[in-house]
């Protein structure tokens, strides 16, 4: 899909809204929905607001949806006014579906299959990098697609991520960001215990953090989420109740595997711990919290550090 390519894009929160204006900004048509509104400054950059996610899927010719959960996209995708019967409704065969949202895997080769009776393809597309990605256009995007439909929506891609990567089959790519996500709640909890260990042992945790960024234990994860640890800077970022539902994808995956995953299933109940004191709304960075209340210790940082070279 080269040049001006009609789009529908469904979701526009934290993470939709500032892909779509990517693709406001590279030239593309785009038809809007989301349930809480579209945002006003895309209707400024050009978008066309549609009343229902079928009337999306009567105008565009790939239609991205960005959702919060399964549940969501299944509703979208095959519900009342939902892109399944915009795309049966005098339109004729082609076009393509693309889920950029983090959902079941098992779900997703199911969806894949009823769109695909409807004369479209399917493509699951979900991003990592957050809503800093999203505003940076610098996404990491895992897909599941054959070749043919990769090809085709890759140049879109582009406009809202770095790192492209076709994964596999339909299916994969959210087995790819699932795992994504294990690796990620593992090391915000492994930041979090090194973080604590060092404020609790009198460190000024800044410095331990700037030694840190300089050695082997550097990750993005150390560098950001680091960062708002020690800033108790907790203001979404991803929502712990969004990261909690991903880990629970993984975990139920898992054990139709055969897979045990312990590290997976402790983060799991950190974030339970955050949502049952008020957090489903911070950042997963926050999971911290939990572990300083085991701890009895909040990190504590040292007046005038940010002063010293």
């Amino acid at each position: 899909m080269t040049g001006r390519t009609k789009i529908g894009f469904i979701g526009l929160g934290i993470m939709g809204k500032p892909m779509a204006s990517h693709l406001l900004r590279g030239g593309h048509t785009l038809f809007l929905h989301s349930r809480s509104g579209v945002p006003g400054e895309l209707l400024t950059q050009g978008g066309q607001a549609c009343s229902s996610p079928a009337e999306v899927a009567q105008n565009a010719d790939l239609i991205i949806t960005m959702l919060p959960d399964t549940g969501d996209v299944e509703r979208v995708l095959f519900g009342d006014k939902g892109v399944a019967e915009g795309l049966s409704a005098g339109r004729s065969k082609g076009g393509i579906v693309m889920d950029m949202s983090t959902i079941s895997p098992v779900e997703t080769r199911k969806f894949a299959a009823e769109i695909n009776e409807l004369g479209c393809e399917y493509v699951d597309a979900p991003v990592s990098g957050g809503d800093i990605g999203a505003r940076n256009g610098t996404l990491t995007i895992m897909v599941g697609a054959t070749s043919s439909a990769f090809v085709q929506v890759k140049p879109v891609l582009e406009f809202m991520g770095k790192t492209i990567t076709l994964i596999g089959p339909t299916g994969t790519g959210q087995v790819c960001k699932l795992a994504n996500q294990i690796i990620a709640a593992l090391t915000i909890e492994a930041v979090g215990e090194g973080l604590l260990f060092a404020s609790k042992a009198g460190a000024d945790v800044r410095k331990v953090r700037q030694a840190l960024m300089g050695g082997f234990a550097y990750s993005r994860v150390l560098e950001v989420h680091g960062e708002r640890m020690i800033e108790r800077a907790f203001e979404p970022g991803f929502r712990v109740e969004l990261h909690r539902k991903d880990l629970g994808l993984a975990l139920s995956h898992a054990r139709t595997l055969g897979v045990s995953l312990p590290g997976t299933a402790t983060v799991q109940e950190l974030l339970n711990a955050c949502i049952a004191h008020g957090g489903a709304g911070w950042d997963s960075s926050a999971l911290v919290r939990m572990l300083e209340k085991l701890a009895n210790h909040e990190i504590e940082t040292i007046e005038g550090s940010h002063d010293e070279s």
